[in-house]
């Protein structure tokens, strides 16, 4: 038996705590600093917890709370605990457990929802939460299928692709990484309406506010004619390990002249090469019961294979040590 964990509520007071730990953990990346997991405060009902052992903070959960579910973490795209080297199996059992014992001391919380990170982002093998779930009976609910491309041995572009960078290379496009947020916003909101009837999750002046926070991490490429107006463009989320692409849109000429082909070999091949994995994003709705055969056809053309994003439930009041 370890040493018993004591668990605290996150407060502001912790904020500069909660980011050198964050700052230090071996699998975080900047979506789990205060600055951006706080710019959507009055959505979440923010629940986090900081999970210290013999006195020493050894752990972080970013949770909020919704009703009777407790989650790590719905306004993010991955959440679970953040964590130290020193983080063994049988510390994250022993974890698992009081969070437990804790939820159920509260009295009010049915489910724990928990979406664990993805192992790309890691910057040193991180799983040991997976284990504890399988341990206690956490149910898988969620499985959405994501396309990376790990740069050391990517498959390189089909001839499909291929023919469309081609294309794209005879159009004089050139490849921007500016400021020019307002433009993009205006084709991916027409895309999303379009295609979709939605709108992007974040608000043109959330993910401005979040780019001046972060203007390392957040980052905006264009493709632009000969008459410098946008015709594709990405919002990348660029952490240690790994590229998220968080946006694509295209105009209707940018999808004709392969625009997006264009953008994706440049950054994929020459823009992050050293990165060690550019993860394209999801091709799933429904929670992952619905792919979207075209969507993930493109990536996969790209080099893109299956990585998965993950959602477990687990029921309180019957789980049992």
């Amino acid at each position: 038996m370890e040493k018993a964990w004591l668990l605290e509520p996150y407060s502001s007071e912790k904020r500069q705590l909660w980011n050198d730990f964050v700052n230090g953990s071996r699998n975080a990346i900047f979506l789990f600093y205060r600055e951006y997991m706080d710019y959507h405060a009055d959505r979440f009902q923010d629940h986090s917890l900081l999970c210290y052992q013999g006195g020493k903070l050894m752990a972080l959960l970013p949770a909020h709370l919704s009703g009777s579910t407790f989650a790590s973490h719905n306004g993010l795209t991955f959440g679970g605990f953040l964590i130290q080297d020193s983080m063994t199996a049988q510390s994250m059992l022993e974890l698992f457990q009081a969070v437990v014992d804790y939820l159920k001391q509260r009295g009010d919380v049915e489910t724990w929802c928990y979406r664990p990170i993805p192992y790309i982002y890691a910057r040193y093998p991180s799983q040991e939460d997976l284990y504890a779930l399988f341990r206690l009976g956490a149910v898988l609910k969620q499985r959405k299928i994501s396309s990376v491309i790990p740069s050391e041995n990517a498959l390189g572009f089909s001839t499909l692709r291929k023919r469309k960078v081609k294309k794209a290379s005879q159009e004089q496009f050139c490849l921007l990484q500016d400021e020019g947020w307002a433009a993009f916003w205006a084709v991916l909101r027409e895309n999303l309406q379009d295609r979709h009837q939605a709108t992007p999750v974040h608000t043109l002046d959330e993910i401005l506010l979040l780019h001046q926070r972060f203007p390392q991490n957040i980052l905006l490429y264009r493709v632009c004619d000969t008459a410098g107006q946008t015709v594709a463009g990405t919002v990348l989320y660029v952490s240690q390990c790994a590229v998220h692409v968080q946006y694509i849109a295209s105009t209707d000429c940018g999808r004709q002249c392969g625009a997006v082909d264009f953008l994706f070999d440049r950054l994929i091949h020459e823009h992050f090469r050293s990165k060690k994995y550019f993860d394209m994003g999801t091709s799933v709705e429904q929670g992952g019961w619905f792919l979207n055969e075209g969507l993930i056809f493109q990536k996969e053309g790209m080099g893109g294979r299956a990585v998965v994003y993950d959602m477990y439930e687990l029921p309180i009041r019957t789980t049992t040590r």
